[in-house]
């Protein structure tokens, strides 16, 4: 390999403390020093324009090494800013891993702005006020059901973003009701995280639905590549294609849910979005996970995950009533807690796994 175009890329242990890793990305941006990887790395090089890579694995299973530029990172966390109206002094919390380009999105917006974010992963104590944070639906959740101080703190900012999965309505509608100025996200890793707010594009950015009712972006936040699949980086006219289905309503983008979330069962096409929908919407305190089984008879067999007291009967009867008799499930699993990929998101394949194990 000609190292001549290389860089070193340095490991950083989600251990890292806040200040060392907010110098390390400082000297990354500004090529002074290495290139940071997180979480699955295996590179010990990469290509001398790429400051970042982050591992990922996504629902595929696949580990991909999504590679970054100093330009996509700083347009994306500049385009938030403004869009939030984050200026000069503003504070923000962190409360996301950064082994994921959300936490690491708070951090450089946060030193757009001359700041450090107030480190609040393992904090103790009563959570102080901030300006804007940035949280997953799981975590809203739980401020809205059982965690008074994370409550609290959300409720004190001025804007509170929430992405890495599906907001629900009901959710939606809980933390508006409960004065928390929530602000719904859209994006991925290789988007350089969430592009879409409250389903309009920040500055710089552009989305469009395919013929397959796909959506995709185009804008200078997108990655740069794959580090470990250069060739499973496809950009089309500089469109990025993501595996998720949406329209555009008003001109603002309604994402109606990934496009393998779709099983079929019995002959019939199912929405494993629609059926967690359907539920949170009946029995918002419960957390609901839909996913699918090979099953010779049906093909693939809707199983439910749930967390908290519901009776199996109350699940299937309302399922059925709301959706058909393909909605009913062929099994309900009671989990202490959802397996999840990434920050946010619900493992479908983990507990896929769990089940045909069992």
């Amino acid at each position: 390999m000609d190292m001549t175009s290389q860089r070193e890329l340095l490991r950083v242990s989600p251990a890292c403390e806040l200040p060392d890793l907010a110098g390390l990305l400082t000297a990354a941006l500004a090529g002074s020093g290495p290139a940071l990887g997180l979480a699955d790395i295996n590179s010990a090089f990469c290509p001398s324009s790429i400051c970042l890579v982050i591992g990922t694995s996504g629902s595929s299973g696949v580990i991909k090494e999504v590679a970054f530029t100093p330009q996509s990172l700083l347009v994306s966390a500049k385009a938030a800013n403004a869009f939030i109206g984050a200026a000069h002094g503003s504070t923000w919390s962190l409360l996301l891993p950064t082994t994921h380009i959300a936490g690491i999105n708070v951090i450089i917006r946060s030193m757009e702005v001359d700041t450090l974010p107030v480190d609040l992963r393992n904090f103790e104590g009563e959570f102080p006020a901030v300006d804007f944070t940035s949280v997953v639906p799981t975590q809203l959740f739980r401020a809205l059901n059982s965690d008074d101080r994370l409550l609290r703190h959300l409720q004190s900012a001025r804007a509170v973003l929430v992405g890495g999965a599906a907001l629900t309505p009901v959710l939606r509608e809980e933390a508006i009701s409960a004065g928390i100025h929530i602000i719904e996200t859209y994006g991925m890793t290789e988007t350089c995280g969430g592009c879409i707010y409250d389903g309009s594009a920040l500055n710089g950015v552009e989305f469009r639905i395919n013929l397959n009712g796909v959506v995709e972006i185009r804008g200078s936040l997108l990655a740069d590549s794959y580090l470990n699949f250069p060739a499973l980086f496809k950009l089309h006219d500089g469109w990025f294609t993501t595996n998720d289905l949406g329209e555009v309503v008003d001109g603002k983008l309604k994402v109606k849910g990934r496009a393998d979330d779709v099983i079929i069962s019995g002959g019939e096409n199912l929405s494993l979005v629609a059926v967690e929908a359907t539920l949170s919407v009946r029995f918002p305190e419960i957390e609901f996970a839909a996913f699918a089984i090979n099953d010779a008879q049906w093909g693939q067999a809707l199983h439910i995950g749930v967390v908290g007291d519901i009776s199996e009967t109350d699940i299937s009867h309302y399922l059925e009533a709301a959706l058909g008799g393909i909605a009913k499930p062929k099994g309900i699993h009671f989990l202490d807690s959802l397996p999840l990929l990434g920050i946010g998101k619900t493992d479908r394949m983990a507990l896929t796994r769990m089940v045909e194990h069992e």
